[in-house]
């Protein structure tokens, strides 16, 4: 009868783990959104950029990795409207700023994620390419359910330096006074995966 009690233990203890299953979730290009935003010695302006494709990686509800792809020759600026806006979005296509016929896409790739507890907030680490030069990232994100999709949300700050957008940097130029552009922006991304 020990024997037979011994062997029901060790059999239990040999029993792997279910196989938890890692789904792709595709992004919802439509639904999904970029907000960007840069910051001059002067103001700011704002605009949107559209996000190419993507997907998220979850386990049992639980980020676990993914990337998305931004579409860059999409840009716009909200704040500007006729000529003004006209004049910056084209600026901020050229050679000048992100080089968008060279360049015209960006990626940000999940390298770890972190969870910070169990409602849906990670501490994410990636690597995010712009004009092809890839550079490490860290920022926090949320992850929220609804039904069959889900929505993540992350603040992104970027320091455009490190991607060889110079132009109006302080961090290359001298003298520029108030016509100084900040090398940081921010990227406000809401991703609707499904």
């Amino acid at each position: 009868m020990k024997l037979l009690i011994v062997m029901t233990m060790l059999m239990g203890w040999m029993t792997p783990d279910p196989v938890k299953e890692i789904k792709t979730m595709s992004v919802d290009v439509a639904s999904s959104q970029i907000v960007w935003k840069g910051y001059k010695v002067t103001g700011e302006h704002t605009g949107s950029v559209k996000i190419a494709s993507g997907d998220l990686n979850m386990e049992d509800g639980v980020l676990k990795g993914g990337n998305f792809v931004i579409d860059m020759t999409s840009i716009t600026c909200t704040d500007l409207e006729g000529e003004w806006r006209d004049k910056l979005v084209g600026h901020l296509n050229s050679e000048d700023f992100f080089n968008t016929a060279t360049f015209p896409t960006a990626t940000l790739k999940i390298a770890r994620v972190i969870p910070q507890d169990s409602k849906g907030n990670y501490k994410i680490q990636g690597n995010l390419t712009i004009k092809g030069i890839t550079k490490p990232v860290k920022f926090f994100a949320k992850v929220d359910q609804q039904g069959t999709s889900s929505r993540a949300t992350a603040s992104i700050k970027v320091d455009r330096s490190e991607y060889d957008v110079r132009y109006g940097s302080g961090s290359f130029f001298d003298n520029l006074g108030d016509k100084t552009i900040y090398d940081e922006f921010d990227l406000n991304v809401s991703l609707v995966v499904k």
